[in-house]
């Protein structure tokens, strides 16, 4: 499935949603949208901005947004809560941030379910819609869904010490997001250290850390290009999801078409993005090598070393989850079941 094809297929609901709102009466209303990404972050480029583009557009300036970024309005953390009890009206949800509440979201964080961002973010976006995950995880929480991204899988990056195997890891005290990435990481030998992405630059600046699980993209977007100096290559160590939310209250209040028009832009908006991603993954490796970042490919052992823990941070997850209530291991059978459906690269 080509970017070419994805942006073809977006068309057809925004023709469909130019003529459906041509004669809206919906009255003037402006939504304040907050998120934790520094100003000009690539996925607020990519999927917020463009969302909140066609929203307008679709609705004829009916529906408008003020933007607050870099945790203006909100730690992360605290953004679910805040966009819950409508002190902002949409809010960017990082699900591991807020792990006690949607602990299943991690289904898509786990190391070596799936390949891409697109196979990622289209598996989840599917779940949250329509499938477990919607149930349990965002109508518990009294939210709807408007727009999601999953990364593509994480690289280990380091200030110092190169990873060329398995016991390379070990003792390693490396950012993580929390629950499954803490599992990951623990599986490892190593010791996750939970830091909300915008403060990393100081803990890995200051040595409380000795290094990242991140995607390479946002090395650059936290300009912790200039303290990382070794990364992995060939395995990748989980992920990160991207959620934007409004309250299921504000939800009800909006008019039918307002509600139509949001869905519709993120029909449209989340598999673009997913792929504007993909394609950026080369790009992103080049201007870290080109800042000095060593990438260590690993061997064919090192890659079974790695691989052979991995492959039972997922099991252990569902175990873990299905004692506590959960429906863990229905979600994640829903979940791989999904990204086979969808072609490892878009």
């Amino acid at each position: 499935m080509s970017l070419r094809w994805l942006r073809a297929l977006a068309i057809v609901p925004v023709l469909i949603a130019g003529h459906a709102y041509a004669q809206s009466n919906t009255a003037a209303r402006k939504l304040r949208v907050g998120d934790s990404f520094p100003v000009g972050h690539y996925l607020v480029r990519y999927l917020l901005q463009p969302w909140m583009d066609q929203v307008t557009r679709q609705t004829n300036g009916a529906i408008t947004f003020d933007y607050y970024p870099a945790q203006q309005l909100g730690k992360a953390s605290d953004l679910l809560t805040l966009t819950q009890t409508g002190v902002i009206d949409i809010g960017y949800v990082g699900p591991t941030y807020v792990s006690d509440k949607m602990p299943l979201s991690e289904v898509a964080q786990l190391p070596g379910v799936f390949l891409s961002s697109c196979q990622g973010t289209l598996a989840y976006w599917k779940l949250a819609r329509t499938g477990v995950l919607r149930d349990q995880e965002f109508d518990a929480n009294k939210v709807h869904i408007l727009l999601t991204i999953v990364l593509p899988p994480y690289h280990i990056l380091t200030t110092n010490k190169e990873i060329k195997a398995k016991d390379d890891v070990q003792g390693l005290k490396l950012r993580s997001t929390g629950g499954a990435m803490d599992l990951m990481t623990r599986a490892l030998n190593a010791v996750p250290v939970r830091i909300a992405a915008p403060d990393a630059y100081e803990s890995v600046s200051r040595g409380t850390i000795d290094g990242l699980i991140f995607p390479l993209e946002s090395v650059t977007s936290y300009g912790m290009d200039k303290l990382m100096k070794n990364a992995t290559e060939g395995v990748g160590f989980g992920s990160f999801i991207v959620t934007y939310v409004i309250s299921d209250r504000l939800w009800k209040q909006l008019p039918a078409d307002v509600q139509k028009a949001m869905d519709q832009a993120g029909d449209a908006i989340v598999p673009q993005a997913c792929a504007k991603v993909d394609d950026d993954t080369g790009g992103a490796k080049a201007k870290l090598e080109a800042a000095g970042v060593k990438f260590t490919p690993l061997d064919a052992t090192a890659r079974e070393g790695f691989n052979e823990v991995l492959k039972g941070v997922a099991g252990a997850w569902a175990e873990q989850l299905d004692k506590r209530g959960k429906k863990a291991s229905e979600t994640l059978k829903e979940f791989r079941a999904a990204v086979q459906e969808l072609p490892a690269k878009q």
